[in-house]
């Protein structure tokens, strides 16, 4: 089984733990913080990923670090997690859950490329055009890429909508140069 979903799968058990006591939003956030705490520091993963320390010492370094700030869903999630020598898996059962409860709550992860930074009154158009298009609420990512020349590229999913002046330039060199142009350019 890969790690995907195995990962999948304890996040699952842990939604549905957490969810039994109403406590899913307080285990989302403390698995942020685990999360974010992991990738910030390279000693932290570093010792997750040896495989010469012992369950039992990664545990107890995780409980000095998070007992006194997450609740006792996500301490034990982590403590079975290291007793279960499975602590490879921390990342992506952090990132399965954030999906599922996503899909729970209805959150669609919506990546926007632009060439320069986009205005407020921007933003907030684009996201209620997206939240309209897609019919759930969704969690604007902005990104830069001055590479696009302007206009912006956004990504739902698996689906990208390009409407880029780079994507629009090459568009027109492919009709140029399959000679689809017999007249004046419109744009």
């Amino acid at each position: 089984m890969t790690h995907s979903r195995v990962a999948r799968r304890y996040a699952a058990a842990l939604m549905a733990a957490s969810a039994m006591d109403n406590a899913s939003e307080r285990v989302a956030q403390d698995l942020h913080l685990v999360g974010t705490t992991l990738r910030n520091s390279r000693e932290l993963r570093l010792l997750v990923a040896s495989p010469i320390i012992r369950g039992e010492k990664k545990a107890g370094v995780f409980k000095a670090l998070f007992a006194s700030r997450v609740g006792p869903h996500t301490m034990g999630f982590l403590d079975l997690l290291f007793a279960k020598q499975r602590e490879e898996i921390l990342e992506a059962t952090i990132e399965q859950f954030t999906k599922l409860r996503d899909i729970e709550m209805g959150i669609v992860n919506i990546d926007a490329v632009s060439a320069v930074e986009l205005t407020k009154k921007q933003v907030d158009a684009l996201q209620e055009q997206m939240e309209r298009n897609t019919g759930k609420k969704v969690r604007l990512r902005l990104l830069l890429n001055p590479g696009i020349k302007g206009g912006i590229v956004v990504r739902v999913g698996d689906t990208v909508l390009d409407a880029s002046v780079k994507h629009y330039l090459e568009t027109l060199a492919k009709r140029f140069t399959r000679g689809e142009f017999s007249g004046a350019v419109s744009a």
